[in-house]
């Protein structure tokens, strides 16, 4: 486990694993560095990994923030990737995590090479359906995995994967953590922004996703210039686990990027 200093002093838990072109997973509202489980495992096996704690959650130091935000979040994913020495890295974030990846791409466009965008949105819009169903914020309000499950996962991925099922719901953070990337995530607006993302950017989202409706995706794709959305039939909002094809998609994406 390595550490990187944040701009305000916080330590940050970082880990990296596997060889070749970084890239920076980003994870969801408090949710650790271990919930990316079987993916960073897969993902491994082409890049060279790099995993974090968020400030509040896991192994990772609070910070004296009074209020969490995306973009002060990318910047402490800016400051992993300086202590891991990745100049130039590929940037896949999942929800909350993928708001802060836009701000990373809009902030620090010199360190993304590509940007991977899963069941995200650019921040609350006026437009029809892009709004989470009642029922499903009230659940993820509650924290209760029986009630979440069924939101995030395919029921056949989580009965032959309870152990990254439990690791994804189980991650070590405080109340007081869980309410600040809550409010920090809710509060994300970067729709001013994202044209001017340089990356090439793949947005992934599932067709069935109640927290984060498809037509936020749709939205993503208008305002970020050359962006390539692909759905998922049948995904909801842990489409980055239980959809394996996924990491597929990632591969011939910036596969082909390289190339151009």
């Amino acid at each position: 486990m390595n550490f990187a200093e944040a701009a305000d002093g916080t330590e940050l838990a970082w880990t990296s694993e596997g060889e070749g072109e970084p890239m920076l997973l980003i994870a969801g509202q408090a949710t650790a560095m271990d919930g990316w489980g079987p993916t960073a495992e897969l993902l491994s096996r082409s890049y060279r990994v790099i995993r974090f704690d968020h400030r509040g959650i896991g192994r990772s130091g609070k910070g004296d923030a009074e209020r969490y935000t995306t973009r002060l979040l990318a910047e402490d994913a800016a400051a992993v990737l300086e202590a891991a020495g990745a100049d130039l890295a590929h940037v896949y974030g999942h929800s909350m995590g993928g708001r802060v990846g836009q701000w990373l791409a809009i902030d620090y466009p010199q360190k993304v090479r590509t940007l991977i965008l899963a069941a995200t949105s650019g921040g609350k819009s006026p437009d029809a359906g892009t709004q989470p169903e009642r029922a499903a914020l009230e659940a993820l309000v509650s924290g209760d995995m029986s009630r979440l499950e069924p939101l995030f996962f395919d029921a056949a991925w989580v009965l032959n994967n309870p152990a990254a099922t439990h690791t994804f719901f189980n991650s070590h953070a405080s109340a007081w953590a869980k309410a600040r990337h809550f409010n920090a995530s809710r509060e994300h607006d970067a729709w001013n922004h994202l044209s001017s993302i340089q990356a090439p950017t793949l947005i992934l989202h599932g067709t069935e996703d109640a927290l984060t409706p498809l037509p936020n995706a749709l939205l993503l794709r208008e305002h970020i210039r050359g962006s390539v959305l692909v759905r998922l039939p049948g995904a909801g909002h842990g489409l980055h686990l239980d959809h394996p094809e996924a990491v597929e998609w990632i591969r011939q994406f910036i596969h082909r990027k390289s190339r151009s």
